[in-house]
């Protein structure tokens, strides 16, 4: 195995592992969730409620390298999601305790503020994997 494949094979079990960690603390099942690493690495969490004021369409926890945590509300493919709160903290990586607390958060307040972080996506891949390996 290439050195570049070996690295992608260990941030996709560390990522594999942090969600499934995050979909522990939050209550969401397995088979709710998904991952991708390919030139943005992402992460997506189903959750079980609705919001109010769009009833028929679900809500989303998301998850990127360069934006961290968000939860959304889940539109058309061809739509942008409607981001109704970003997770405001400076690791990209944060603790599964502290996203399932943002969520609550957010699902009793209804709303947040906080604007987009941006992370340095210059880390690099092999920095992200060192992170999430703990999940692994």
């Amino acid at each position: 195995m290439d050195p570049q494949s070996a690295g992608l094979t260990a941030l996709s079990r560390g990522l594999a592992g942090y969600l499934r960690a995050v979909a522990a603390a939050v209550g969401v099942p397995a088979e709710a969730t998904s991952f991708e690493v390919s030139d943005t690495v992402t992460a997506y969490l189903g959750l079980s409620r609705r919001w109010p004021s769009r009833p028929g369409e679900d809500l989303m926890l998301v998850w990127s390298e360069r934006s961290g945590w968000a939860v959304a509300v889940e539109t058309a493919p061809e739509e942008a999601p409607l981001v109704l709160a970003w997770f405001a903290g400076a690791e990209v990586v944060p603790e599964p305790a502290a996203v399932a607390k943002f969520v609550t958060g957010v699902l009793e307040a209804e709303r947040s503020t906080a604007a987009q972080p941006v992370f340095a996506v210059d880390v690099g891949r092999t920095e992200l994997a060192a992170r999430l390996a703990r999940y692994a």
